[in-house]
């Protein structure tokens, strides 16, 4: 597996925010920190990762052909694998909560854990599947919160504390985890209305556990996030700076070039349309079938309309405001959970039967592809996309983990061939990472080859290099690509040039 793009900047936020820490309680301040352009980008994954990291990173740096910061970033994965797995945990114990069925159950976790999207990005992402997976945590605490409700018992003043606590790791991961609190808020209103609740009766009676969620929230967020810790108004700039981040990038859509801070509507369904497996758009639109079968007001009706309302509520305001989003659906992958859900539900409730053996189906084809696409199904799409060229209408490999294979074809070749490793090799952020153990002396980055002089040398492209001119008078050497199943379309994902 190779190093993500954005696990540079994960791992340099890291080290900004530690040493600021430590200045702050040292001097009272870090100004380093306030003059930090990516400030506002949570660490609190990083908080539960790092020790872990530090843990595991010589085992990996013993067995793996490395340096010892690319030990660093790819002992990460290993967390953020376990986080996603444990996530599964809690997606299934949501699913009993629908019905005590565990065959329904463990189908919908198999179907959630062996999503290859899912799958690829739990192997390399250590922003979105994190949030993602302390989401899930939430809303099953949330979920437990309205049975106690629906069931008019007491709220455990722990679930209260979990879900601050859960609340409060979103936020520190990413701004918007503050919408949290949007679908808590979507949930109760639901459950009143369903439930035909007194809202005064529910307040009066929770009024201690909605003061301990506040506090708790407070403290925990400010704990979590250090930029917040000289001023407490710097939540307000970090929510209004994150929601226009300044990565003014285009993806790929359809074969149309979009660009994040000037997205279309449209943007968000083509992508959904592309990346939910099919199985699951079908289940979604069954909804005007099954309304009937549901009770009045039992507590299946009152979680699939909140999860319902959820989705359409968040994706309405990251439509109405605007918001900066790229690299496809990454950023508001958290949503794909609930859509899975209340599609699961729906096909349940519309036929038990249908739901099994469709289920089951899914699930093979799942592992087929997972191992027809590897190590790309971060990149995965339905089998509608395969009705297009995907090179020319879709964003592939836009994190570059291509770069592992390319930077391993290279030492290959330069040792066949008795390349002189003191000449030069063009690539990524990684190339030190993957060359520097292999007594390479010059890397340098894809940007610097215009100013090249001294032949021969090698050009690794990958990630959006691909999309710019081949490099002038070298010859193509190396292809890297993949195939998905029961499919003959090659997928170009990077390539190794070499210039004599």
């Amino acid at each position: 597996m190779g190093i993500s793009h954005d696990e540079y900047h994960e791992q340099l936020n890291w080290e900004v925010n530690f040493k600021a820490i430590k200045n702050f309680f040292e001097t009272g301040t870090y100004q380093e920190l306030l003059q930090y352009k990516d400030r506002y980008h949570g660490v609190g994954f990083n908080l539960l990762s790092q020790p872990f990291q530090y843990l595991i990173k010589d085992f990996l740096l013993k067995y793996l052909d490395i340096n010892e910061y690319g030990s660093i970033l790819i002992s990460k994965h290993t967390i953020v694998f376990i986080l996603f797995f444990i996530s599964g945990l809690f997606f299934y114990r949501i699913c009993l909560l629908f019905y005590n069925d565990k065959r329904f159950a463990l189908i919908s976790l198999f179907l959630f854990l062996l999503y290859p999207y899912f799958f690829g990005h739990s192997l390399i992402n250590p922003k979105d599947i994190p949030f993602l997976s302390f989401w899930i945590i939430s809303t099953y605490i949330l979920c437990k919160i309205i049975q106690k409700l629906h069931k008019d018992q007491e709220v455990p003043i722990k679930y209260i504390v979990y879900f601050a606590i859960s609340t409060s790791f979103l936020i520190s991961i990413r701004i918007v985890g503050i919408l949290i609190l949007l679908q808590f808020l979507i949930f109760i209103i639901t459950f009143i209305e369903i439930k035909k609740a007194s809202f005064l009766n529910v307040f009066k009676n929770n009024v201690k556990n909605l003061l301990i969620l506040i506090f708790t929230i407070i403290f925990f967020t400010y704990l979590l996030n250090p930029i917040f810790w000289h001023d407490p108004k710097e939540i307000i700039n970090s929510f209004k700076w994150m929601s226009k981040y300044q990565q003014d990038v285009s993806t790929l859509t359809l074969g149309e070039y979009m660009k994040a801070l000037n997205l279309p509507a449209s943007y968000y369904f083509i992508w959904l349309f592309f990346k939910l497996p099919i199985l699951i758009i079908l289940g979604i639109f069954l909804f005007p079938l099954i309304e009937k079968k549901f009770n009045q007001n039992n507590l299946n009706k009152i979680l699939t309309i909140s999860l319902i309302l959820t989705c359409l509520i968040i994706l309405f305001l990251f439509i109405l405001f605007d918001v900066a989003i790229y690299n496809e659906i990454r950023h508001m992958v958290f949503l794909v959970p609930l859509m899975f859900l209340v599609s699961l539900n729906h096909l349940y409730l519309w036929s038990k039967k249908f739901f099994y053996i469709s289920g089951i189906l899914v699930i093979i084809f799942f592992v087929i592809e997972n191992i027809s696409v590897s190590p790309y199904q971060y990149t995965w799409m339905n089998s509608f996309s395969k009705f297009y060229k995907i090179n020319k209408n879709f964003e592939v490999d836009y994190w570059g983990i291509s770069n592992r294979n390319l930077y391993s074809f290279i030492a290959e070749h330069a040792s066949k061939n008795n390349f002189d490793k003191s000449k030069c090799v063009y690539g990524d952020l990684y190339s030190n990472v993957f060359l520097e153990n292999k007594k390479f002396k010059c890397l340098k980055m894809y940007s610097e080859l215009d100013s090249a002089e001294e032949r021969p040398y090698y050009v690794m492209q990958n990630h959006r290099n691909l999309k710019r001119s081949n490099p002038k008078d070298c010859q193509l050497i190396s292809n890297e690509n993949y195939r998905y199943s029961f499919s003959s379309q090659v997928i170009n994902v990077g390539a190794v040039w070499y210039c004599n």
